[in-house]
């Protein structure tokens, strides 16, 4: 088989390898997955980003992604100008191949990973290419998958490795690392700003009564959400608190399932399960609270983008959420697995008192340490001095 052979994919995803060479600084971009994810919705807003603040920007950037069950993302990317490979269409078997071989053809200046298993199957082959790149990854999580020894003990490749809180850099996932950076990514927060004033119509679109106090919930169905126990909790608090609705955003393995308890529980008039809500930034803006009970959990984007519009949170106390949420400031976090710890934290957000308080504390939280526009900019510095270097 040649060496720019296809591996079984389809050349039509592979695209722009043959077009006009770039000019500027090259990166490639490789995430393991397109989907709405955090990772990639992070990833994502910030390239969008860069193509609407950065004036005479010197970087070009190619997205490789390997997966990818819907579009919405890369559609977002290519509107922008941004090249994506998706790789979808390779054999399983043959992917990292596959990703080795593009990586190899781009010839990119920067390649950032942003999932660890590529970035194990990309460090040792770029390290012996004549003209390697600068080897960046970023880390976005502090879970520790069977992926994450092989990914320690290949970390030391790396130039530069990004945390994307201060958690996520305290932790066992960037164990091997040369040099580490922290940088919270952001989000949109003028965007956010904005869907928060036009709330009201946001909240008809769902059909959400104007007497309801909304709690949203923004996160794919799968174990580490924890819904089954957001569901126990959510029955806790109607049953003190008739007013309350909860609606659950987003797709995943236990979707059906969870909409299964949901019935089983006869909350259907209060708690639903929408499925995959596209634009649902304007959701969780319209929301009187974001409710999170996830297992584990990095730095959400959906916390960003709440308390960007003013919208306090109630979460379990994992990951990241310490950087971002003080408890009885812009939200209230508890221990993870107690649905009543959760159900009582949300009862008392609902006091009209401290949910003034807390929206207050929400709505005075640091612009610029949310804005992803300061991060697009953070990265393309950081490129640009690696490259010189």
């Amino acid at each position: 088989m040649d060496r720019h052979s296809n591996f079984g994919c389809d050349r039509a995803d592979v695209v722009a390898l043959a077009g006009p060479a770039m000019s500027g600084v090259r990166v490639c971009e490789v995430v393991k997955t397109l989907d709405t994810g955090g990772a990639e919705v992070l990833l994502v807003e910030r390239l969008l980003a860069a193509r609407r603040r950065i004036v005479n920007s010197a970087v070009d950037y190619t997205v490789i992604c390997l997966r990818a069950s819907t579009g919405e993302l890369i559609e977002r990317l290519r509107a922008a100008g941004v090249t994506v490979i998706d790789l979808s269409s390779c054999p399983r078997a043959l992917v990292y191949a596959r990703l080795v071989a593009t990586v190899r053809r781009m010839a990119p200046h920067v390649l950032n990973v942003h999932s660890p298993a590529p970035a194990i199957a990309l460090r040792p082959f770029v390290r012996l290419t004549r003209r390697r790149p600068v080897l960046v990854s970023t880390v976005h999580g502090v879970r520790w998958p069977k992926t994450m020894y092989l990914d320690r003990l290949t970390r030391g490749l790396d130039d530069r490795t990004v945390a994307v809180s201060p958690t996520v850099a305290r932790s066992r996932a960037v164990i091997g690392s040369r040099r580490v950076l922290t940088r919270v990514h952001g989000v949109d927060v003028g965007e956010q700003r904005r869907w928060a004033a036009r709330a009201a119509d946001v909240r008809r679109e769902f059909d959400v009564p104007e007497t309801a106090f909304l709690c949203v919930t923004v996160a794919n169905f799968r174990p580490e959400k924890n819904h089954r126990m957001l569901l126990q909790a959510a029955a806790e608090v109607i049953r003190t608190r008739p007013d309350a609705v909860f609606l659950l955003a987003g797709d995943g393995p236990l979707r059906d399932e969870t909409a299964r308890e949901v019935k089983r529980r006869r909350l259907g008039g209060q708690v639903r399960v929408l499925g995959p809500v596209p634009g649902a930034r304007r959701l969780v803006a319209a929301a009187d609270l974001l409710v999170l009970s996830s297992h584990h959990e990095g730095l959400p984007v959906v916390v960003m983008e709440a308390l960007a519009a003013g919208v306090p949170v109630v979460s379990t106390r994992v990951g990241g959420l310490p950087d971002l949420i003080t408890s009885g400031r812009n939200g209230i976090l508890t221990d993870p697995g107690s649905p009543g710890a959760l159900a009582g934290a949300v009862i008392q957000a609902m006091d009209p008192r401290t949910h003034r308080e807390l929206r207050a504390g929400a709505a005075q939280s640091d612009p610029d340490s949310l804005d992803m526009a300061t991060t697009a900019e953070w990265f393309e510095e950081l490129y640009e001095d690696l490259v010189r270097a």
